[in-house]
């Protein structure tokens, strides 16, 4: 590929003094230098398309299983020369065939470059292929350990689209992981609910991945979505409470309610982790607050997490890309704001993600008061950003808030901090056969005076059930309330005389009692 860039040098060499990258980095880099580290692995548990080439129709005899390039950036030590666009670009060419032979992969690379290029000058082309990027290859690692940041790229996009903002998050103290949007079960991503829980996986396979790290805090995880990634990554969220941060970027959980609506657990009460919404200018239609519909938003809806959405006014939804959008910007491109200008948007996007990130990541206090005050005060152009914010309401209505309240007071106050629950949250609810087995649970841990709360509340809701009070005489007699055991076991046996355990119960309590 070194050689390509050679070939292509001599070509544009006439015209080399003139060229200049369409980006420019306004955000000085963290105190860090950038490693990267590239890994080609699979995930066995999933597989990845049929026993047949969908393009050739030719039966496939490589791995079937689903391939997870890795992209890993990290605080590095001082190394040598560092990267260019183009070593970036060229691991577009297979991003989802690692055992293409040398030949095909060198013809791969050329075609990619090729097909990002073609509308640039010849000089862009140069300029930005050769720009220096701030990673260097397999950097040694600096020592010490950092919070996880894995990156979830737009719709069918390439792990490195915003190679930028990675590379600065690693200087600033963050191992940062991605991999390409793939979809379930062929290169090209779905615009289904399939398509958006096969990135969510991959995001749970690059936190599993993390652990692997010597460098990598697990206990502290973030995920930042750009588009498609960043519906992904609050699906992944609603299923991994690890995750502690998201950031979306111009995500499309602003976009696609109705595929929030499909994924019953993708809920208020299970997205808790903050948010932060960076938004392109929004369009007349919608909400000036970050360009959402206020009606329809699942951001509103999160009541249960700290969100903080932003607008960034010069960047429509393609501008969030720093690669594909800044970088290779065609030269014939109408754009309302100068690259220069698009260039310190998004010097603000970094600087509000690192900020949030610090805040929520590490603890920082300065982090969090920037992310509170107004752009004015933190010091944007005047028109450039605009922000508001919410604080979350505590915990959510669930059962897990449910048993902490209830622990408080070794679980005698269950009814009543129920009640609490329901008239915050009048849909919460709880299903006989869950108090069961949390009533049993607690029985099997020795907790039976624990247990006998559980299943009064039990026998409180569903009154007509002979199996709630059952389980509450059961409680009962274990912890040693045999008059109380003895009335529950006939109130279950009213309810269902067809109980012969009440019945049998009943009789044992009787001879011990005569005894």
């Amino acid at each position: 590929m070194r050689f390509f860039y050679l070939i292509l040098a001599l070509w544009l060499a006439p015209s080399l003094a003139f060229a200049s990258s369409n980006f420019t980095r306004v955000i000085p880099p963290g105190p860090y230098a950038v490693g990267l580290k590239v890994v080609t692995q699979y995930d066995y548990s999933r597989g990845y398309g049929g026993a047949n080439d969908p393009v050739t129709g030719v039966r496939k005899t490589g791995e079937r299983a689903r391939p997870i390039q890795t992209l890993i950036w990290y605080p590095a030590e001082a190394s040598g020369a560092g990267l260019t666009l183009g070593d970036y670009l060229k691991l577009g060419a297979s991003d989802d065939d690692f055992e293409l032979s040398t030949a095909d992969r060198t013809t791969a690379e050329q075609a990619f470059v090729a097909g990002r290029t073609f509308r640039l000058s010849k000089e862009r082309a140069l300029a930005e292929l050769t720009a220096p990027m701030l990673a260097h290859a397999d950097a040694s690692p600096a020592s010490g350990k950092f919070p996880v940041v894995v990156y979830a790229p737009s719709f069918s996009a390439w792990a490195f689209e915003n190679a930028d903002l990675c590379e600065f998050l690693a200087s600033q103290g963050y191992v940062v992981i991605a991999s390409p949007s793939l979809g379930a079960n062929t290169r090209e991503m779905t615009t289904d609910v399939e398509g958006i829980e096969a990135q969510a996986a991959d995001i749970g396979f690059l936190i599993s991945y993390a652990h692997s790290l010597p460098q990598a805090d697990t206990g502290r995880i973030g995920v930042i979505g750009y588009s498609w990634g960043g519906i992904a990554n609050v699906f992944a969220a609603a299923k991994d409470g690890r995750i502690n941060a998201l950031v979306a970027l111009d995500g499309s959980v602003r976009y696609w309610p109705d595929m929030i609506a499909q994924a019953k657990y993708v809920t208020p009460a299970r997205v808790t982790a903050p948010l932060l919404y960076l938004a392109a200018r929004p369009k007349e239609t919608e909400h000036v607050s970050a360009g959402v519909d206020e009606a329809s938003s699942f951001l509103t809806k999160m009541i249960y997490a700290d969100v903080y959405r932003v607008t960034l006014n010069p960047l429509q939804h393609p501008n969030f890309s720093s690669v594909f959008d800044q970088r290779l910007a065609p030269d014939d491109g109408d754009r309302e704001y100068d690259k220069d200008e698009m260039s310190a948007a998004y010097g603000w996007l970094e600087t509000y993600v690192v900020h949030y990130l610090d805040a929520y990541l590490k603890g920082d206090a300065t982090g969090l008061a920037f992310l509170r005050r107004t752009p004015r005060e933190n010091g944007t152009p005047a028109h450039m950003v605009t922000s508001d914010w919410h604080a979350g309401a505590g915990s959510p209505p669930t059962r897990e808030a449910l048993a902490v309240q209830a622990a408080k007071s070794d679980f005698t106050t269950i009814e009543a901090d129920y009640q609490a629950l329901k008239a915050r949250a009048p849909d919460f609810s709880l299903s006989e056969g869950e108090l069961n087995d949390w009533g049993y649970r607690l029985l099997a841990m020795g907790r039976a005076r624990s247990a006998v709360s559980v299943f009064k509340l039990a026998a409180k809701l569903y009154p007509t059930s002979g199996n709630a009070f059952d389980s509450l005489g059961e409680a009962y007699a274990k912890n040693g309330q045999k008059a109380e055991a003895v009335k529950a076991y006939t109130q279950s046996l009213q309810l269902d005389p067809t109980n012969s355990n009440a019945k049998a119960q009943l009789e044992v309590l009787a001879g011990a009692k005569t005894k």
